[in-house]
Order: C-alpha cells, then sequence, then structure tokens
C-alpha cells in the first residue's frame, strides 16, 4: 500500500480513557455520569494536557510529542493540540467494551473528519484463540477504520491487547510468565490474521515484551511484505513504573520501535490525589510532566 507506515519518533501520552475515571465518582462506567461529573473529566483531561506541553517545553521535541485524546470529553483539548501543531490521535472505540465497537457506529466517518486527528485509532482485544464470531466481527470494523483512514489520508494506529484465556493462563504459574513465554508468539498470530483480512495499521500498539528477540520477532511480522515504514509503540498497560521502565529500556535501541505510548502510570496517581483534595492543579501538571521526561529520557537514553 502506498505510503503505508510511520517511522519518526512518536512519544505519546495516551489519555483517552473514560470508563476508567468513572469509580473516582463512585459509578461504574461514563455512561453512569452527570453533567457536573462529565465536566469534572473534561478539567482532569485539560491538567493531564498541560503537563503534557511542559513535558515539550522541558525538552521532549514538539514534533514527535503526542497526544492520544477521546472527543466526547477531550474535544478541546483535541482542538488546542491540533492549533498548536501537536500530533493528535483521535480515539474511535467505545470505551469499557470487551468486543471492538464503534463509539459512533452510523458516523465514526464524520468525526474522525470533523476532528482531523494526525491519526485515527482503535483499541482491540484480540486473541487469536477467541470464538471465531467475535475476531470476525472486530475484524470487519478494524477493517471499515483502516480503509477510511487510508483513504481520508489518516494515519491508522491499532492498539492490541492479548487477554489470555482460561486455558492459556492455566498452562503459566501468573500473568508475567504467560508475558513472557506465549504472549509474543500470539502477537505474531494476531498480525498475521489482522494483516491478511486487509487491516493496515501505519503504527501498532502493543504491550512491552521481555526480550529482545520478542521485539524482532514481532516486528518481522509487522514489516513483511512491503511494510517496511509500518512501526511499533510500546503501551505501559497501566503497569507499574518499574515494569513500564524494563519494557522501554529493552525495546528502544530496536530498529522499527519507534517509541511508546504510556498513560495512567504518568498520571493516574497524580489525577486520584487531586480528585481527594490531597494536591492542587499545579502539582498535577508537575507530576505529569516529569513523569512523561522522565519516560522519553529512559526510551530515548538522553
Amino acid at each position: 500500500m502506498q505510503d503505508l507506515g510511520y517511522d519518526k519518533p512518536l512519544y505519546i501520552l495516551p489519555f483517552d480513557h473514560r470508563s476508567a475515571f468513572a469509580p473516582l465518582f463512585n459509578v461504574t462506567s461514563a455512561s453512569d455520569l452527570d453533567s457536573l461529573q462529565r465536566h469534572a473529566i473534561k478539567e482532569l483531561k485539560m491538567l493531564i494536557y498541560k503537563g503534557f506541553k511542559k513535558a515539550l517545553d522541558m525538552g521532549i521535541p514538539a514534533e514527535f510529542g503526542a497526544i492520544l485524546c477521546d472527543e466526547e470529553f477531550g474535544q478541546e483539548v483535541l482542538i488546542d493540540a491540533k492549533h498548536n501543531g501537536f500530533i493528535t490521535i483521535l480515539t474511535t472505540e467505545k470505551s469499557g467494551e470487551s468486543e471492538f465497537k464503534f463509539q459512533y457506529p452510523d458516523s465514526f466517518e464524520d468525526h474522525i473528519l470533523s476532528m482531523r486527528p494526525t491519526f485515527a485509532k482503535a483499541l482491540v482485544r484480540y486473541n487469536p484463540k477467541d470464538p471465531q464470531n467475535i475476531k470476525d466481527s472486530q475484524k470487519k470494523n478494524l477493517k471499515l477504520l483502516s480503509d477510511f483512514s487510508h483513504q481520508e489520508n489518516f494515519k491508522f494506529l491499532l492498539e492490541v491487547l492479548i487477554v489470555p484465556n482460561t486455558k492459556q493462563l492455566s498452562e503459566f504459574a501468573d500473568r508475567e510468565e504467560f508475558d513472557r513465554n506465549l504472549r509474543p508468539n500470539l502477537a505474531v498470530e494476531v498480525i498475521d490474521e489482522l494483516q491478511s483480512f486487509g487491516v493496515e495499521p501505519d503504527v501498532w500498539k502493543l504491550e512491552g515484551f521481555e526480550e529482545i528477540k520478542d521485539y524482532k520477532l514481532v516486528l518481522e511480522e509487522i514489516k513483511k511484505d512491503n511494510r517496511e515504514r509500518v512501526g511499533l509503540v510500546i503501551l505501559g498497560r497501566g503497569a507499574a513504573e518499574e515494569k513500564v521502565e524494563e519494557w522501554l529500556k529493552i525495546g528502544s535501541g530496536i530498529k522499527g520501535v519507534i517509541g511508546f505510548a504510556v498513560g495512567r502510570t504518568v498520571f493516574w496517581q497524580a489525577i486520584e490525589k487531586f480528585h481527594k483534595g490531597e494536591v492542587g492543579k499545579a502539582e498535577v501538571i508537575d507530576t505529569v510532566s516529569s513523569n512523561f521526561y522522565k519516560f522519553y529520557k529512559i526510551f530515548t537514553g538522553k
């Protein structure tokens, strides 16, 4: 595919979470929030965004820094970021679902066109051993988004979470052992299945791997059949800071790993403290900026 791929550095601060914010207000999903609570989440996202901008001032190159946000609670953030010339990534999936569904199923195209992000993004939970009907439904919707993005000259970023099933988990002592021993091979299967169906991300956003050979194995699959420019960014999965640092250090020097996307590990603790009244806005902005900048330095070795 002509012009497929994105091989420039990409340092992403993702805060497209929606249902994840709901427990702060003692509800279980974003749809249960009232108008005041929704406004409060918009304010929280603006604080995170200000932390992102401060991190750029600290030294992250503006042409490589990116925000991943949602239209529902982050429209003002996305508009301001685009106005400032930052890389914007717009999420398209409905929050809190186990299966990929569009947030705006009848008009996802219009919403992308109205926001005009650099990237359209989807999050999918996909395991090669999932039921075939679920895989088929997800592949169909992902292909719609992939095709539309390329037709309209948007880049397409696909985040894949490989959630182990009960049988797979039973074969290992814990999730970490699954991550080390089985997830890399499953990732290769997922990439092959999606690419074979015509789902063509410019950038894959995947959980970190434990060894260099695992990154290389996955990148070989990502770049096969004239996809040399397609890149990989490492996601944080809300993991402990030490684990995220480990993933970034292992992957940072590998050709094809172009950056990272670390969100909750950067901002969640500060957001919780702010919500409880334990810290002020300035402290949130400072914490977000320093944490994001720290991961940038870890990844780049600067």
